[in-house]
């Protein structure tokens, strides 16, 4: 038997979320209207102990708050992986115009040149070494500042 305002029928779609496991899971709206169609559909000789409707009121107050604390959570890990990229481009721009052995990830021959810009890809940091891309991550020896190319004699 469907009760006006209990049925998930007569739910807002947007009240309705999708879990990761299919099933659907209420949102605090749907939650709320579910309080309200109790409440107007009670047994007036019977109606809900205030014990009852306190701890519905706490549910619902720890839902609010767990949603807050969910999106302040996201926020944050966003923020983080934020930072974590700006600190590591501010760190590899440090080795532009230095020197660098590094380790050719698919020969696996150590290469010595200087570090001429530094790019970000995939959120990891690219070191364009001699015109060729070098992960930051296969830098094995930071040698120092790159010999001006006019304090070379010529022999």
């Amino acid at each position: 038997m469907d009760i006006p305002g209990i049925s998930s029928n007569d739910l807002a779609p947007s009240q309705l979320g999708e879990s990761p496991y299919g099933q659907q899971e209420l949102d605090k709206d749907a939650f709320l209207s579910l309080f309200v169609a109790q409440l107007e559909n009670q047994d007036p000789l019977s109606p809900v102990k205030n014990e009852q409707f306190v701890e519905q009121l706490a549910t619902f107050s720890s839902l609010e708050q767990l949603e807050e604390m969910n999106d302040n959570l996201i926020t944050s890990i966003a923020l983080n992986q934020s930072n974590a990229l700006l600190a590591q481009l501010t760190g590899s721009s440090d080795l532009i115009g230095k020197q660098v052995t590094y380790v050719d990830p698919t020969l696996g021959t150590d290469h010595s040149g200087t570090v001429e810009r530094v790019k970000l890809v995939d959120g990891l940091a690219v070191l364009s070494i001699d015109g060729k891309d070098v992960p930051l991550a296969t830098v094995t020896e930071i040698l120092g500042e790159a010999p001006a190319e006019d304090d070379e004699t010529p022999a």
